[in-house]
């Protein structure tokens, strides 16, 4: 019979478990985030220090921006990670499910373009040269280094880059093509930057983007490529580059969109003022820059007042957004 009670006992106290301990909802209670593989790192590194601790644990997929939203605007999950602001086809499919969201920007990044290690010929690449091998007409067309810059040696040019679900490849195509979501179809695409990492520093002809911390953690493997955009001189994405905003047209802000549904769950508010107050060191960290303090208050009292829609106006990809443009919207 004692036997029996202790059995009846663990079997009350297994079931109990999920619901105790831990801040914010328990240490069973799970918040699901998806999206970009821009905003992974920071993610990632929030988590990590959150679930130290003691907080909920949390669930991080990298499906890209798009594919990211299409997840949350769903309802199936709390957070999306997004290296643009939402458009207006994500807007309409919140809006048709009911899912309203405050949105966050959390840091700034530069589009890193990159080459092989051992390219020697490339010193920076202007703005129309990018497009020139990236429009959508440069298809089976712009296919040697030579036709990009008289000099450039007769090698063949490979081009690596984000999948079209990525918000990077939103912004970038954007930004040099002039047209969001355009370019040629004839390049390695991948929503793991990771991939592109390794493409590029394995092919001599090999060019690809992706957003900076990629290129920060394999600087050993690549070479960066400074841009020149108009008469102004070729800068690369440094860290002091992208802050002072004269890095561009590559600098963006990146963010993270919450269902306002969500953020009733005291998991996941414990979750995202754990990152309103620790996000900006985390992603100094992780290779990103943080937001001016400015900048920082805004973001802590958007969602301390769960102010929902989007600065953006649901525009997508803005190419050029400095944090004053950002605090002038507000």
């Amino acid at each position: 019979m004692r036997a029996q009670s202790i059995l009846v006992a663990l079997a009350t106290l297994l079931l109990l478990a999920p619901a105790c301990g831990g801040k914010g909802g328990g240490a069973g209670a799970i918040i699901k985030i998806d999206g970009s593989s821009t905003v992974y790192p920071i993610t990632e590194a929030v988590a990590e220090e959150y679930q130290k601790s003691g907080g909920a644990r949390v669930t991080i997929g990298v499906s890209g921006t798009g594919g990211g939203f299409k997840k949350f605007c769903s309802g199936e999950t709390a957070i999306t990670g997004a290296s643009r602001p939402i458009k207006p086809s994500e807007v309409k499919q919140c809006e048709a499910a009911g899912v309203a969201y405050v949105e966050l920007p959390i840091a700034y990044d530069g589009i890193a373009v990159v080459v092989h290690k051992d390219n020697a010929f490339v010193d920076h690449l202007t703005v129309d040269e990018l497009k020139k091998m990236w429009a959508p007409e440069a298809q089976k067309t712009i296919t040697r280094w030579s036709q990009i810059r008289d000099g450039f040696p007769d090698t063949e040019l490979h081009l690596f880059g984000p999948g079209v679900d990525s918000g990077t490849y939103d912004y970038f195509t954007k930004a040099i093509v002039g047209t969001e979501h355009s370019s040629r179809g004839d390049y390695t695409s991948s929503e793991d930057d990771n991939v592109l990492v390794q493409g590029v520093s394995r092919d001599a002809g090999g060019l690809g983007f992706f957003g900076f911390a990629y290129y920060a953690e394999n600087q050993d493997k690549l070479k960066i490529v400074p841009v020149k955009q108009g008469d102004a001189a070729p800068v690369a994405p440094t860290v002091e580059a992208v802050a002072n905003g004269t890095y561009q047209p590559l600098s963006r802000p990146i963010f993270i969109y919450v269902s306002e549904r969500a953020a009733e769950r005291p998991e996941v508010a414990a979750f995202i003022d754990f990152w309103v107050k620790n996000g900006g060191k985390l992603a100094g960290e992780v290779g990103y820059i943080p937001l001016p303090a400015t900048a920082e208050a805004l973001v802590a009292k958007h969602f301390a007042e769960r102010k929902t829609g989007s600065v953006f106006e649901g525009a997508g990809a803005t190419v050029g957004v400095t944090v004053e443009d950002l605090l002038g919207r507000e």
